[in-house]
């Protein structure tokens, strides 16, 4: 599967190290009229001969990948530099890709350097993404850790939209300090709101900090929690997550209403390099987004 290449039409520092990115999908080229494409990269609906294939859209009309879904991921590329797997932080756009990107490697690096006007190459979308129908006239916890609530950003918008779908909802986030708190301006709106519960937590307070401090499972006593209609959605670091699970199922909540969001090295991004493997499980393919019952044995694993 090629890359399609993308525009940039927008991109928002969100701290220093992260950025969201808006992509459009290209446009059709019409008979006769050529487009300027990156080496490698896929002819979108017109053959080399110029002649549009079956089923292909009216020439000036927006051709881009399948919608993405919440907690699905689409691999993103840069010219020349390579390509990483970057959950989509919005969805249910009109053909637009929003990824949020934090630079920690080559790849992450180059797109976060990104401006309007660049192209980005995308394949996907891929993988599982959070089941958020199983959520629907039950309870629901969304647990996000640092970078980990861009993937779970979606999962609160589709909340939003249809709020009355759902029992009592609870947003937790946590991040080291203040400034690290991703989505900031939106959190404080969504808090404004009250159409949801939302508690912010920080490791590392400022002297303007004013809310809570500790790590995230400090904030998840606080939360009232009838087990038996609750399901949770938990993203960030292992070892958070770990911890989130283990403290609601000591309170009542089943491990397979628990769904946690894995990262591994995935390169191929269809289950076929091995790279992301964990047991019989490729998480490219199978994941990222698994219940508790299904990940908590295969992290138990030491690996080599």
């Amino acid at each position: 599967m090629r890359p399609v290449l993308y525009t940039v039409t927008s991109a928002k520092r969100e701290m220093a190290s992260t950025m969201t990115i808006t992509l459009e999908p290209p446009r059709q080229v019409g008979i006769g009229q050529t487009g300027a494409a990156e080496p490698g990269a896929a002819q979108v609906g017109i053959a080399q001969t110029g002649v549009a294939q079956p089923g292909a859209a009216e020439p000036g009309a927006a051709q881009g990948l399948v919608p993405i879904a919440p907690g699905q991921f689409n691999m993103l590329w840069s010219w020349g530099v390579g390509e990483a797997p970057i959950s989509a932080s919005q969805s249910g756009l009109d053909g637009a890709l929003v990824h949020t990107v934090r630079d920690v490697g080559g790849v992450t690096k180059a797109l976060c350097a990104k401006q309007p006007g660049d192209v980005v190459g995308v394949r996907g979308p891929f993988g599982r993404g959070w089941d958020i129908d199983t959520a629907r006239g039950q309870d629901l916890i969304v647990v996000g850790g640092g970078i980990g609530l861009a993937p779970l950003r979606p999962v609160v918008h589709t909340i939003l939209a249809s709020r009355s779908d759902f029992g009592r909802v609870a947003l937790v986030v946590g991040a080291r300090s203040a400034a690290e708190l991703l989505f900031r301006s939106e959190l404080d709106c969504w808090w404004r709101d009250r159409a949801i519960t939302v508690r912010t937590i920080v490791d590392r307070p400022s002297r303007d900090w004013h809310g809570s401090i500790g790590i995230v499972t400090n904030e998840l006593p606080r939360l009232e929690i009838d087990p038996g209609r609750t399901v949770v959605m938990v993203c960030g670091p292992e070892v958070m997550m770990r911890f989130v699970a283990l403290n609601l199922i000591e309170r009542g909540v089943a491990p397979e209403a628990i769904q946690v969001s894995l990262e591994r090295n995935m390169q191929c991004a269809v289950g076929q390099c091995g790279h992301c493997q964990l047991a019989g499980y490729f998480l490219c393919r199978d994941g990222p987004v698994l219940t508790w019952e299904v990940a908590r044995p295969l992290l138990e694993v030491r690996e080599l």
